[in-house]
């Protein structure tokens, strides 16, 4: 379905959740200074921009976005690029909404209690469908297609639903499912996850995608408010408490990308979300950021085109230039060289400098000379001339950097170097 023929008028009494309060202690130190959904990706966008355009793109109009931790970054990114695209005097809303503390006293204990704190938002909605989304995975889904499937097999709950590795699988709530779809087992993050029927060595795994009817997920968080025991949490608690008794069914991944392989990720740790942006800058990438059909959008800052300068000849020369990378606006490669790389909005590479496999966050300087390779600089960050990044683990982490399990040198925002001593051309010294 294309996203300009989806049916509005069905998804009027539709609301979406979306929950953005998760720490993202494993993205760590992207998060430090932000919340996870925050955390930019792809050059030109954050990670909660493809929850968000998967929802306007399917037609959902009522949007309530669940924050928590250190929220003002998101914040600031929802008010200059998304309340836009609502319209309050047409019933449409973009709301974001804090801990509550109208039950309790505490923050969100878990996923579900996050939504029961937001219970009274939800009744003034009085939506007949609950989609519950989490804000920090990359992928293009069209909504209305598994609210669709919800309604035809009258289930209480529908969950989103796509095969992955066995090895993998850990990480994930796994399901045991029928050949009707029913879901008849669900448990989270088990080390022993039941492979598929037929499928050796897959699983099929929980997107986080939840789709309920309202009466019924009213019923079922006020129940789980009052267990003591419970975390409180849809993968841990809720679902596995239904699937004997309700309609629990499970929707396969539908993606828009019109591809060959669906293309999901969950960017939930340092490695993951480097591989997930390396995918883009690939000849024939599986998501499709240039598709027409299901746009992505976002913020974008008012900064002028990129700008290369200085065509120098042969390999040594200073010679600003871009291959195979995403270039952003406002970025300028003053005869500096990026090869494989993603450069954020407002990066400056001066000359001679090399930049390979590394993806710069807005704002970041990379001093004369500098070598950086196989890393993730952080916004803001000036790299001193003559410095190397990514080609010595030892050094890196004398310098205070993280280095990732797959060897992924992340500089965290605001860190400072000292000035590297170099020679009159740029060099290190022989002394430093």
């Amino acid at each position: 379905m294309h996203s300009r023929d989806v049916d509005k008028t069905r998804m009027r009494d539709v609301a979406a959740v979306v929950l953005a309060g998760g720490k993202g202690a494993r993205l760590d130190p992207l998060t430090r200074d932000r919340a996870k959904p925050a955390v930019p990706f792809g050059g030109s966008y954050r990670i909660v921009d493809f929850a968000l355009s998967n929802c306007l793109n399917s037609g959902l109009r009522r949007v309530l976005l669940l924050t928590q931790y250190k929220a003002s970054s998101l914040d600031r990114h929802l008010n200059l690029g998304w309340h836009r695209f609502f319209c309050r005097d047409l019933g449409e809303c973009l709301d974001v909404l804090p801990p509550q503390q109208r039950v309790h006293d505490n923050w969100y204990l878990g996923t579900a209690d996050a939504v029961y704190q937001n219970i009274y938002s939800l009744e003034m909605a009085a939506p007949r469908l609950v989609l519950v989304l989490a804000g920090d995975h990359i992928y293009k889904m069209n909504y209305q297609s598994l609210i669709d499937a919800h309604e035809e097999s009258g289930a209480d709950v529908t969950i989103g639903a796509l095969p992955v590795p066995r090895e993998t699988a850990v990480e994930f709530g796994t399901m045991e499912v029928d050949a009707s779809g029913r879901v008849r087992g669900f448990r989270e993050k088990v080390a022993d996850p039941t492979e598929m029927p037929g499928h050796p060595g897959m699983c099929l795994a929980s997107m986080g995608i939840y789709c309920f009817s309202w009466p019924f997920l009213l019923e079922l968080l006020q129940r789980d408010a009052d267990a003591p025991a419970s975390r409180h949490d849809f993968g841990h608690d809720l679902l596995p408490s239904v699937v004997q008794t309700h309609s629990v069914q499970a929707f396969a991944f539908r993606d828009e990308n019109r591809k060959r392989d669906a293309y999901w990720r969950d960017v939930g740790t340092i490695d993951a979300y480097f591989d997930a942006n390396m995918d883009l800058i690939e000849v024939d990438p599986q998501l499709n950021m240039y598709d027409e059909h299901w746009p992505i959008r976002t913020h974008h800052p008012a900064y002028p085109p990129p700008k290369f300068v200085f065509a120098g000849d042969g390999p040594e020369a200073r010679r600003g230039e871009a291959t195979d990378s995403l270039v952003c606006p406002g970025a300028i490669l003053s005869g500096g060289r990026a090869t494989r790389s993603i450069i954020g909005p407002g990066v400056r590479i001066n000359s001679f400098a090399k930049i390979e496999e590394s993806i710069l966050f807005e704002g970041v300087d990379i001093g004369r000379h500098a070598q950086v390779r196989k890393a993730i600089i952080d916004k803001g960050v000036r790299v001193p001339a003559g410095l190397t990044i990514g080609f010595d683990p030892a050094q890196d982490a004398g310098l205070g950097l993280t280095i990732s399990p797959q060897g992924v040198t992340v500089v965290p925002k605001g860190h400072q170097f000292q000035p590297v001593p170099t020679t009159r051309n740029g060099q290190i010294s022989a002394t430093a």
